[in-house]
């Protein structure tokens, strides 16, 4: 249960990472990346059975 509300946690966070707006256009795509990265460890994890 927790491992499912972490995942869209952290789902929620990639997706208001993403650099759509004028202002952070410039940032390119490392906060996105950072947070992807993140989502894949959790993932893992909650397969792993870890979570």
């Amino acid at each position: 249960m927790l491992g499912t509300i972490l995942l869209i946690v952290l789902i929620l966070l990639l997706i208001g990472a993403f650099p759509a707006w004028p202002h952070s256009r410039s940032w390119g795509y490392g906060p996105t990346g950072g947070v992807g990265v993140i989502v894949v460890v959790v993932i893992v994890l909650l397969i792993a059975g870890v979570i």
